[in-house]
């Protein structure tokens, strides 16, 4: 497995802790990272609301890397649950980064296994675009 994924996997566990913030809001179950273009890695956590407010852990780290001036995305890897796995991002992730790079977002790498090392690219999850 290439070194950056390691990097990005601890990156993510390192921002990984779940905690209640309030009686309505819990986050840090879920951690990403997302490399950019130029090499930087980008951290969030998702933050769910009881309103429907949060955000997911991809989104955020994509908001992370756009506050921050850039806004290409290389690769992506998001871990899922306590025990360290990894998952693909949801819909509404997989349709951010598609909006953010329309003409080339299939190439987007997904790091959908760490254990296995299977990584995917975004076009593959999402392989046809729906504008």
């Amino acid at each position: 497995m290439d070194k950056i994924w390691v990097e990005m996997y601890d990156a993510a566990k390192s921002v990984q802790n779940e905690r209640h913030i309030s009686d309505y809001v819990l986050c840090g179950q879920v951690a990403a990272a997302i490399l950019s273009k130029s090499g930087k890695i980008y951290t969030g956590v998702c933050i769910d609301t009881c309103s429907s407010l949060g955000i997911c852990a991809e989104r955020n780290a994509i908001f992370n890397m756009i506050t921050n001036g850039e806004q290409e995305i290389d690769k992506v890897l998001c871990i899922v649950a306590p025990d360290g796995s990894t998952g693909a991002p949801c819909g509404a992730c997989r349709e951010l980064m598609v909006q953010l790079m329309p003409g080339t977002y299939k190439d987007i790498e997904i790091m959908l296994d760490y254990a296995a090392e299977r990584i995917v690219k975004l076009g593959e999850l999402t392989p046809e675009w729906w504008i």
